[in-house]
């Protein structure tokens, strides 16, 4: 620290070739920051996964339906511990642009497969016994500024109903449930079955829950034994496998996020070694004179060496800082990153990240800065 006086220095001898390499880092991270927080969304969401469920959904596409009927065959499967339905409702809340998904399910099953989400009881009474009943998380609840005893109106896209007109359910609980199911509405299924225009008796997908987790792969090919060749075929996978299926069919997003940043990051690796080098070069017999005034050779490595690691840190950290604050004043409907905020992991990654980055840009202009020979620098110069 007591050199630091002179690395700030160095660093701002060139205020405006510094300021412009200090913005292309900021650029630099607060891409990382936002693209990075894409994909740990995307992995915590496959991580939260149970251990002990299985999903089956129809074979050949996740739009196909699957016979409501299915479900009392899985359960006398030994080895099956409940069995719940889902399906996809789609539709709109007031205006496109309110995205959040909803899922129709069986109040009776639903949650004794999902129990990490949590509803006081006589919510989960209220949403059992009502027909039209729906739930949703307090996020939901916040973002619309909504309360028990509201009415939710959707217009249909994928299931119309029988009188063709916007479907309308009543708001009877607000869980406590993160990850996986943040930003969820659920509606009754029954009410859903008997008023849509088509498709009676079908669901979207089963989860299952099972007494032991080393017989999933077993107890999935029975299942999908169970309805081979039949009209409805299935493909059984752990929950974890579905929801990386799943975020495979929208395309690798984790190995997308990943080139992106690799080729920013890259090519903020050779702008900042090029101004490094170029500094250097230009203080040669600065350097010579420091040497001459007692610096030893490890001493003017090192400060080289720190005002190489002061430069990225100085332009990633504001960076950083502007990706949490893009994050926060996301509203919730903005896939993956919405309703969130900066992921610790994140940050970490990023500081860390700022300081190897500094070390590997700064390493061989300080190597040449520490071999330098008094008498052949001030002779050039």
């Amino acid at each position: 620290m007591k050199f630091f006086r002179l690395i700030w220095s160095a660093l701002f001898r060139k205020p405006v070739r510094s300021c412009l390499t200090l913005a292309s880092i900021l650029v630099a991270f607060l891409l990382f920051g936002i693209l990075q927080s894409v994909t740990v969304a995307l992995s915590s969401g496959i991580a939260l996964s149970g251990a002990d469920r299985l999903v089956v959904a129809p074979k050949y596409s996740i739009i196909d339906s699957l016979p409501i009927s299915y479900s009392n065959r899985i359960a006398q499967l030994p080895g099956v511990n409940q069995v719940t339905h889902l399906s996809w409702f789609g539709g709109t809340y007031k205006e496109p642009q309110n995205f959040f998904a909803r899922f129709v399910v069986d109040p009776s099953e639903f949650f004794a497969v999902f129990d990490e989400l949590t509803l006081p009881d006589e919510q989960k009474a209220a949403f059992m016994n009502t027909r039209t009943a729906a739930i949703i998380d307090q996020t939901l609840a916040d973002q619309y500024g909504l309360a028990i005893g509201d009415k939710i109106p959707l217009i249909p896209d994928i299931w119309p109903n029988k009188d063709n007109a916007p479907w309308e359910f009543d708001l009877v609980g607000i869980y406590d449930g993160a990850g996986n199911w943040s930003s969820t509405m659920f509606m009754n299924y029954e009410f859903f079955d008997e008023y849509r225009a088509f498709g009676q008796g079908l669901v979207g997908q089963y989860t299952i829950r099972i007494d032991d987790p080393e017989s999933a792969s077993v107890l999935g090919g029975q299942i999908d034994g169970m309805f081979a060749n039949s009209s409805d075929e299935t493909k059984t996978q752990t929950e974890k496998a579905y929801k990386q299926m799943f975020a495979n069919q929208m395309g690798d997003i984790g190995f997308i996020m990943s080139s992106i940043l690799s080729a920013v990051l890259f090519t903020i690796l050779l702008l900042t070694g090029n101004v490094m080098a170029q500094a250097v070069r230009e203080r040669i017999p600065e350097l010579a004179i420091l040497k001459t005034l007692g610096f030893s050779n490890h001493q003017v490595l090192g400060i080289v060496l720190a005002e190489s690691v002061v430069m990225v840190l100085v332009g990633s950290l504001p960076g950083l800082a502007l990706s949490a604050l893009f994050i926060a004043i996301m509203p919730p409907s903005v896939p993956f990153i919405g309703g969130t905020s900066l992921p610790a992991i994140v940050a970490v990654q990023g500081v860390g990240l700022a300081m190897l980055l500094g070390i590997v840009v700064g390493l061989a202009p300080a190597w040449r800065a520490m071999k330098l020979s008094i008498v052949d620098a001030l002779g050039e110069h």
